[in-house]
């Protein structure tokens, strides 16, 4: 995949949903689900990466809508 990654990850006691790479979140939450909601149609949209981290910044998920290889290589 290219650069179009996208995070949703805690920042102090809210979420935030971001780019890879950006030093700027597109939009902060509340909720992580709220950045879920928002952030996975435009990462699906985009062909992108998008890894969902839990409050101790552990990958908790990742889906790729991109176009992956089929079958996978390796």
């Amino acid at each position: 995949m290219g650069a179009k990654n996208y995070n949703v990850s805690p920042n102090g006691d809210k979420w935030k949903f971001q780019r890879k790479g950006s030093s700027k979140p597109i939009k902060k939450f509340d909720t992580q689900k709220d950045a879920i909601e928002y952030g996975r149609p435009i990462a699906r949209n985009q062909k992108a990466e998008f890894t969902i981290h839990g409050r101790d910044g552990q990958i908790r998920s990742r889906d790729s809508y991109g176009e992956d290889d089929f079958p996978p290589r390796g």
